[in-house]
């Protein structure tokens, strides 16, 4: 059985590279080493090595003996089931959000809140931050539709989620552009016009397939 300070390392190894990974800070291709990762963290490579196969499972990286570690990039045939998944579940999400005044309410402010987090994450610069703003922006959409299946399935789409949104935003300026997108998406909800939150979602969606596939 492992020590419990190996499987803490491994656990630590795990996230930091799955963190970079998300963010973009290791992109697709980038080949890393254990022993990079190990100097990193001041933690052997055993941790290192199980961190990495964790990884290779979740379709992350790709391992090759005795040379480390390939950054997966993302497949073309991937990103257009994620986006096509999310654009089914966010409409139905809304179109149940919105029959209550009350939960729509609730579902503007929130997403309001997380405009300005947005807004704010661009302003520093921090386009990783704003990755995760902006995965978390779609996630309380879904939550908001209230229906525990689909918010659970929808959450194994979170870590591809959070990392096509910083691989389809390289630069703080189109970053500002999918803010203003956000924005229109929060004022058809607000109006509790479904249809036109359902077009506005599918050309937001469109326009970070036809970044993802470039």
């Amino acid at each position: 059985m492992p020590e419990k300070n190996t499987v803490a390392a491994g656990d630590r190894a795990y996230e930091d590279v799955k963190a970079r990974i998300l963010t973009s800070e290791l992109a697709g291709g980038d080949l890393i080493s254990e022993g990079e990762v190990a100097d990193r963290l001041n933690i052997s490579r055993t941790p290192v090595r199980e961190a990495f196969l964790r990884l290779q499972a979740e379709g992350f990286m790709k391992l090759y003996p005795k040379r480390g570690a390939m950054i997966t990039p993302i497949a073309r045939s991937e990103a257009r089931d994620v986006i096509d998944a999310r654009n089914v579940l966010e409409t139905h999400a809304v179109r149940q959000a919105t029959t209550s005044a009350e939960r729509t309410e609730r579902l503007v402010a929130e997403l309001r809140d997380n405009l300005q987090l947005q807004k704010d994450r661009i302003a520093d610069r921090n386009l990783g931050g704003y990755a995760l703003a902006d995965a978390e922006f779609h996630a309380a959409i879904i939550r908001a539709g209230d229906n525990a299946l689909i918010a659970q399935f929808y959450s194994t789409l979170y870590d591809r989620q959070v990392r096509m949104a910083r691989s389809s935003i390289p630069t703080d300026l189109i970053a500002g552009d999918v803010v203003g997108e956000h924005a229109a998406l929060v004022d058809a909800i607000e109006a509790r016009d479904g249809d036109r939150f359902d077009a506005l979602l599918a050309t937001h969606l469109q326009k970070i397939h036809e970044v993802l596939i470039r």
